[in-house]
């Protein structure tokens, strides 16, 4: 062997060598590297998750406004549907202009200021759907996408809304109906907070339709959830009044609260359920103080409208196929409290 072939070999037995101290084996093929992702690092005060990511929120351009029938300040059911909205807002770098009245008027003409502001989307309730047309209607002439959430899914179609994001009101009220049946009950008070409020009749409506015995029906408009003191007075002077009345439905978590207290204040077996969640509803069910809840996960009633409305504008997309889009109902009892408690306490259900 020449010497020059010699010097060869030993040259590529080095090569090999310094591959193999350094720890791996040559790829067999060559492959594209990932493109370089940057990780910026948390600070002190900021709190990560410990298994998820990180959004990459891109700003979207959009504005989108949302008019309820309730101001979600004072309302704990329509503040967690606009916790709702504003994650999914923030998700997505979407401006998102938020307010409600119970006074049908004033929640009609936010409507009508968020049309004249050139949104590029509206997300409404239709607790009063007549007070609401013409805004609607107004909103939908001026080509900028409607959808309904909560009240309205028996209007929504017809005031030209893309979708409606909600529960079937009637068909809630028969499954507690039901319930009330399985639990040996005569006579059901049903708690209606609202004046006006074609969901709250409903589910009145599908209350009677399937329970066995008596209801009626207990009107404290003047009250509701902004008097709770007065609310929670009617109530027990009801209560006193007749005793006939085994069983009680609301159809507000804050109206359960005063319910509740009426009965631990006249000291008499009255059953109870009502409709929606909050911490205090969840703590007297896992105490037996209540029987069920009836959930229609107010958080997605804010949250999916942001995603269509964001889907639509961006790629025309269209949800539901002519259908609404159902969020309930669930049902919430002592067997599941637990679990969903301690997602009500962080302001998600």
């Amino acid at each position: 062997m020449s010497r020059l072939k010699v010097v060869s070999l030993l040259l590529v037995s080095v090569v090999l060598l310094a591959l193999v101290g350094c720890g791996g084996k040559a790829p067999a093929t060559a492959t594209k590297p990932a493109e370089e992702t940057v990780a910026v690092q948390p600070t002190a005060t900021e709190k990560v998750a410990p298994t998820a990511t990180q959004p990459q929120v891109t700003q979207a351009g959009l504005v989108f406004g949302m008019s309820v029938h309730a101001n979600p300040a004072e309302d704990s059911f329509w503040g967690v549907v606009e916790r709702g909205a504003y994650d999914a807002a923030n998700t997505y770098g979407i401006e998102l202009k938020s307010g409600g009245s119970s006074d049908p008027n004033e929640q009609a003409q936010l409507v009508e200021t968020y049309v004249s502001e050139g949104v590029d989307g509206i997300i409404v309730s239709l607790a009063n759907p007549d007070a609401l047309r013409d805004a609607v209607k107004k909103a939908v002439a001026a080509g900028i996408p409607v959808i309904t959430i909560n009240s309205g899914v028996d209007v929504y179609k017809e005031l030209g809304a893309l979708t409606h994001v909600g529960q079937t009101e009637f068909v809630a009220g028969q499954g507690a109906g039901e319930k009330f049946n399985a639990m040996g009950v005569s006579k059901v008070l049903c708690v209606i907070h609202e004046e006006a409020n074609i969901g709250l009749e409903q589910r009145c409506d599908g209350l009677t339709d399937t329970f066995e015995g008596e209801v009626e029906r207990f009107n404290v408009a003047t009250t509701g959830t902004r008097d709770i003191a007065g609310t929670l007075a009617s109530i027990q002077d009801k209560l006193t009044s007749d005793e006939s009345i085994d069983a009680i439905l609301t159809l507000n978590p804050d109206v359960a609260m005063a319910a509740h207290d009426a009965i631990q204040a006249v000291g008499r077996d009255v059953k109870m359920a009502t409709f929606d969640l909050s911490p205090a509803v969840l703590d007297a069910i896992e105490a037996g103080e209540i029987s069920f809840a009836i959930d229609q996960q107010q958080y997605l009633q804010g949250y999916l409208p942001v995603v269509f409305l964001y889907l639509y504008n961006t790629n025309l997309n269209t949800v539901g196929g002519g259908l609404p889009v159902l969020t309930g109902p669930g049902f919430v009892d002592k067997s599941n409290a637990a679990d969903v408690k301690a997602l009500a306490e962080q302001g998600t259900r």
